[in-house]
C-alpha cells in the first residue's frame, strides 16, 4: 500500500494524558504528534472512525490556559509491537479552534522530536 500521509510527524517527548472531555476517562497517552493528527498509546482498542472530544492539560510553556478541548477521529488501531497489552491508535483532528490549533502547533514544535526511523514526512490521517 503506498504511503498516503502528508504532514510532518514527530515523536512526542512529553508525557501527556488525553482525556475524554465528556466522561473524564483516560483515553490514552500522547506518543506521536503531527500538525493534523497524533498517536496515542491506549490500554483499550479503539475502533476506526470513532469521534472523541479530547481534553488535554497544557503546560505553562505552550499556553496561557490550563487545558484545551478539541475533536478528533480515530483512523486506525493496532497492538503495540513491544507491549501486546497496549494499543497504538492514530487520530485525525476534525474540529479545533484557530487559537487551540496554534497551541497544538506550538506543542508539535516544542515537544516533538524528529523520528529518524522515518524515510518520509508522515501524518496519522492514514495508516
Amino acid at each position: 500500500m503506498p504511503e498516503r500521509r502528508k504532514l510532518n510527524r514527530r515523536n512526542f517527548s512529553s508525557y501527556m494524558r488525553m482525556m475524554d472531555d465528556r466522561t473524564g476517562a483516560l483515553v490514552g497517552h500522547l506518543t506521536d504528534i503531527s500538525t493534523g493528527g497524533f498517536k496515542l498509546d491506549s490500554q483499550k482498542p479503539i475502533p476506526a472512525n470513532h469521534d472523541f472530544n479530547f481534553r488535554i492539560e497544557l503546560p505553562n510553556e505552550v499556553a496561557n490556559k490550563t487545558f484545551m478541548v478539541f475533536s478528533a477521529r480515530s483512523r486506525w488501531c493496532e497492538h503495540d509491537r513491544i507491549d501486546p497489552t497496549s494499543y497504538n491508535v492514530g487520530f485525525q483532528i476534525i474540529n479545533i479552534t484557530p487559537g487551540d490549533l496554534e497551541i497544538f502547533s506550538r506543542m508539535f514544535e516544542m515537544y516533538g522530536t524528529q523520528n529518524n526511523n522515518e524515510k518520509k514526512s508522515t501524518d496519522y490521517l492514514w495508516k
